[in-house]
């Protein structure tokens, strides 16, 4: 997945940019021969993804994915032809040691194959789709290049999270026969939600300079809610004594600080050039005043 990542978002590079929530962008990148690769990655990665997923619960398999983010930034990083920077190296780290740290510490067991039905999906559900929708909000009309690209991100880490909770209800009815999986509704939401969040994917490092804090962002909401899914509509637990939840929230923090460094020394990253240079700098690039926060807008590299 962090390999498809990198080879996805070096490639929408290469081709015009659009607007934050372009809907043509598919048809400029069909036929790249990096995207392709890209989205082979994709595919071997959705089936390992779904293996697992029929034999482990949400909270065990989901956490794992973050170490996406470590292979994605290296991964950037050569095929931008740079060493990757240390700080965001680090950065990336934080993301996964506290994800790792959170899991280890939660210790979750459960193994659901159905999701609640009725009244039980609402909670959770409206939270998953206010978030999505203040993504897309955030996306689409936001003027701060930075908060289009975090809202493009927490959008799309939204969808990827509930995809892999669906996921996991399809693995299961695959386990019962070939054609279980067409009997039950879950299958063909799979298929709306899945590619709606692939295409967000592909906006969002487009629209951002580095992929490494878009992704951090990504990463870390794919897993979170997965976990919140497992927990609430699939019967799944994790340790929850005191203790447990002060390791949890410890977890929880270390991730911040890492999206955090991340987010603050690509700004510095993205600034360099018109420091070293001293020439202005298009509009469409980047202003030395629009580079705080997650993303760093620009499609040059």
């Amino acid at each position: 997945m962090g390999l498809a990542s990198a080879a996805q978002a070096r490639a929408t590079k290469e081709v015009e940019a659009g607007g934050p929530l372009d809907l043509t962008l598919f048809r400029r990148l069909v036929g790249r021969p990096l995207w392709l690769i890209g989205i082979a990655g994709t595919v071997l990665g959705l089936i390992l993804q779904l293996v697992a997923l029929a034999y482990g619960p949400l909270l065990l398999v989901q956490p794992l994915l973050v170490t996406s983010l470590m292979f994605a930034g290296f991964a950037s990083a050569r095929l931008e032809r740079r060493r990757p920077d240390r700080m965001m190296t680090f950065g990336a780290l934080l993301c996964v040691a506290g994800l790792a740290g959170l899991l280890v510490v939660a210790r979750p067991s459960g193994n659901g194959a159905t999701l609640v039905t009725g009244a039980a999906l609402l909670p959770l559900g409206l939270v998953l789709a206010v978030l999505t929708l203040l993504g897309l909000g955030f996306g689409a009309f936001s003027r701060s290049a930075s908060l289009r690209v975090l809202g493009l991100a927490v959008a799309t880490g939204v969808l990827y999270g509930l995809t892999a909770g669906l996921m996991k209800v399809v693995a299961n009815q695959f386990r019962i026969g070939a054609g279980e999986p067409f009997r039950h509704w879950t299958l063909y939401l799979v298929c709306v939600i899945g590619p709606i969040g692939f295409l967000l994917s592909q906006n969002t490092f487009q629209q951002g300079r580095f992929l490494t804090p878009a992704l951090a962002v990504i990463t870390a909401l794919d897993p979170l809610v997965g976990v919140a899914i497992g927990l609430s509509w699939m019967g799944e637990s994790a340790n929850g004594t005191p203790l447990a939840l002060f390791g949890e929230a410890l977890g929880g923090l270390v991730i911040v600080v890492g999206i955090v460094m991340l987010s603050t020394r690509a700004s510095h990253l993205s600034a360099e050039p018109v420091a070293e240079s001293g020439e202005a700098v298009e509009p469409e690039h980047r202003g030395p005043g629009d580079g705080d926060g997650y993303g760093l807008a620009g499609s040059g590299c």
